[in-house]
């Protein structure tokens, strides 16, 4: 989206005169900010904001929504999935191109964890990100109006599996959310909740330094959250987390962040791909070896020019990390390049300086290891809220999200369940005699 957005701005003259055509494919009518994922699971921003409509930013771009299947660039077809497609039965279709942006991003890495397919709840999507507030919510409901202590205790506990960004971020900002919400029920209390992180090395949160990455481990502790290091999950058969150290927690709630991996188009794609499956790229952000193929962001293995070089010359030089950070100024690069192609000039090179990390921990409370100075608490925290804000595109959006900060401040949360949501028709299906209330004639 960066990319098209950059190149709808560049080639204004081209889209005028019809002599270029930008078609952006996505399985989704939006892109997703999924550094707000966490407040969004949390209700500090509404779901509708962490999201930015592709038409509506890319008004000279084509936006075609379905599914990339497979790509023939010999050819330079791609075959796409269409909404339409699937309902008509008349089978995919074809998309010439000239030049080819893959930027796919990841997907959830999972492991043949026994269970886990069956009870694990992601956090790559909005929509996994809202359904997971209004399950724990639920929780609550339930913890609250049972008298059975084994349904209580499982109902009570939340697992999640990751000490990254995205495990530790979701699991503060529930956390939260969660001490907040159980003020108005009369027989839950916050000591009643287990929250258990459960982390396979010997740190969370190596973006941000080992330091900062012990502080964020005492401040979760320091609010009863359950942080177990060196700890791997080995099953959730029958909703009861079993470790690695021998604990079994029954559960209703296990969330997986435990990684990312590529995209599966990369590998259909038949381009040169690295060892972790990630597109081999030239600091241009060409693909390696590949004419008229480029990719940026989580999909792409760019050398760090920046980097110190590698100690043998037959080593690879280090590659930038697949974050936000990077795929933002990518994106600018790659579509400034494409621009220069089509007109004859010179690409240049991506090189980027790592400024550093910065992470929520929930509310006003934070770490940061930006420019080589780091920050705790309420100044890691309000640099989290700035950088992303910044980061967040169009005025439109930005706007939105920070008025929203501005009325949570002033207003107290918004506690409620929507899980209805999940299933629109289930109330219209029992009206229509479907259902288990059926009425009497």
């Amino acid at each position: 989206m960066y990319t098209a957005l950059r190149l709808q701005q560049k080639l204004k003259q081209e889209l005028r005169q019809g002599t270029v055509e930008i078609v952006v494919v996505d399985p989704e009518p939006y892109m997703t900010y999924q550094p707000f994922l966490p407040e969004a699971a949390a209700g500090s921003i509404s779901p509708r904001h962490v999201v930015v409509p592709l038409r509506r930013v890319l008004p000279h771009c084509h936006v075609v929504i379905g599914e990339v299947t497979a790509i023939d660039h010999d050819e330079r077809k791609a075959v796409i999935t269409t909404l339409a497609a699937e309902e008509t039965g008349e089978g995919a279709i074809q998309v010439a191109y000239d030049e080819l942006i893959l930027a796919p991003g990841s997907i959830s890495r999972t492991l043949p964890i026994p269970g886990l397919a069956d009870v694990g709840i992601g956090f790559k999507t909005v929509e996994e990100a809202i359904g997971l507030r209004n399950h724990v919510l639920e929780q609550l409901d339930i913890a609250s109006s049972t008298r059975n202590p084994e349904i209580r205790d499982a109902a009570l506990t939340f697992v999640f599996v990751g000490g990254g960004y995205a495990g530790v971020e979701a699991l503060a900002e529930l956390e939260d959310m969660a001490r907040y919400a159980v003020r108005y029920y009369h027989n839950v209390q916050p000591e009643d909740m287990k929250w258990i992180l459960v982390e396979a090395t010997d740190h969370i949160l190596p973006e941000v330094g080992p330091e900062l990455g012990r502080y964020a481990v005492r401040e979760l502790r320091s609010r009863n959250i359950d942080v177990r290091l060196e700890t791997r999950l080995e099953s959730c058969e029958n909703r009861v987390a079993v470790l690695s150290d021998g604990a079994r927690f029954p559960n209703r709630t296990l969330v997986w962040t435990a990684g990312v991996k590529p995209h599966p188009i990369l590998a259909a794609a038949k381009m040169p791909l690295n060892g972790h499956g990630r597109l081999k790229c030239t600091a241009a952000l060409q693909v390696d070896g590949v004419a008229h193929a480029w990719s940026a962001g989580d999909a792409a293995a760019v050398p760090d020019l920046t980097a110190d070089p590698p100690a043998e010359p037959d080593e690879p030089r280090v590659t930038c990390a697949p974050n936000a950070q990077h795929a933002v100024r990518q994106s600018r690069v790659l579509a400034e390049n494409i621009v220069a192609t089509l007109r004859g000039g010179p690409i240049e090179n991506y090189a980027h300086k790592y400024s550093g990390s910065v992470a929520s921990l929930g509310l006003h409370k934070g770490v940061a290891y930006v420019y080589g100075r780091k920050l705790k608490g309420y100044p890691a925290w309000f640099m989290h809220r700035a950088y992303h804000l910044s980061r967040m595109p169009t005025f439109n959006r930005k706007a939105r999200v920070l008025a929203e900060w501005i009325l949570a401040g002033l207003f107290k949360r918004e506690i409620v369940s929507l899980g209805s949501l999940e299933n629109p028709r289930g109330e219209f299906e029992l009206a229509a005699g479907t259902g288990r209330h059926n009425e009497a004639s």
